[in-house]
C-alpha cells in the first residue's frame, strides 16, 4: 500500500522502532498522511506531534524516523504475555524500507466469523471480509479490486490483540482464546509463547500489482 507504514516512532536509547506490544500507549495517537503526502501525527488530545511532543508524552527519548532504502527496524514481542516484566522479550528484524514487521508479508486479512464479538481493531487487519474461515486461502491467489494477492500464511497473533485503545480496555482473555484454540487443533501444550497462528491469513501482493 503506498504510503502505508513509511513513518514510526524510535526510542532513542535502544535503537528498536516501537510499536505498542512495548509501548501500549500508541494505540491513543494517530497518525495519517496528508494530501500532500506529509505526516500528521496527533497526541491523543489532538494536539499535533513530533519528536519533541512524543517524547514529552511518553516519558523518555523518542524520535520520529521515516522509512527509506537500507533502513530496516528491530521488533519484539514479550515470551510471556501474561508477564511480560518477569521474562524476556523475542527480538527480530523487519524488512528493508518500510517499517513492517513482517519481512514476507505486507496486508492481512480476517473474517467477522473468526473474530466473533471481538472488536475488530484488536486484529488490526488491512481487509475484513463476511465469511469465513479465511485459513482456507492459505495457497490461493484472490484479488481485491486490481490487487491480485498470494495468500502465503496464517498470522501470527502476539500481545497487541490484549492491548487497550479508546474505547476498549486491555483484554487477556483475547490471545487466551486464540492460544486454547490453535492449541487444540495442534493438540501441543504452549501455554506462554504468544505467536501463536490464529484464524486469520497474511497475503502479499504480486510484483508489479498496484
Amino acid at each position: 500500500m503506498r504510503g502505508d507504514r513509511q513513518w514510526a516512532v524510535e526510542d532513542v536509547a535502544t535503537g528498536k522502532v516501537l510499536t505498542a506490544r512495548r509501548e501500549p500507549r500508541l494505540l491513543f495517537g494517530s497518525a495519517r498522511l496528508s494530501p500532500t503526502g506529509e505526516l500528521d501525527a496527533r497526541l491523543p488530545d489532538g494536539s499535533s506531534a513530533d519528536s519533541a511532543s512524543l517524547t514529552d508524552w511518553l516519558g523518555h527519548k523518542v524520535r520520529l524516523v521515516s522509512a527509506a532504502a537500507g533502513v530496516h527496524a528491530t521488533y519484539e514481542t514479550p515470551i510471556d504475555f501474561e508477564d511480560e516484566q518477569a521474562h524476556p522479550w523475542f527480538p527480530w528484524d523487519g524488512p528493508d524500507g518500510v517499517f513492517h514487521d513482517s519481512t514476507r508479508t505486507r496486508f492481512s486479512l480476517v473474517s467477522r466469523n473468526t473474530i466473533g464479538a471481538w472488536d475488530v481493531r484488536r486484529f488490526r487487519a488491512n481487509v475484513v471480509v463476511d465469511v469465513g474461515p479465511e485459513d482456507e486461502l492459505v495457497g490461493h491467489t484472490i484479488r481485491i479490486g486490481s490487487v491480485t494477492a498470494d495468500i502465503v500464511k496464517q498470522v501470527d497473533r502476539c500481545v497487541m490483540t490484549t492491548r487497550p485503545q479508546p474505547n476498549l480496555d486491555r483484554d487477556l482473555d483475547v490471545l487466551r482464546s486464540i492460544n486454547h484454540d490453535q492449541r487444540r487443533a495442534t493438540r501441543v501444550p504452549r501455554p506462554h509463547v504468544a505467536r501463536f497462528q490464529c484464524a486469520a491469513a497474511a497475503f502479499e501482493s504480486r510484483p508489479g500489482c498496484s
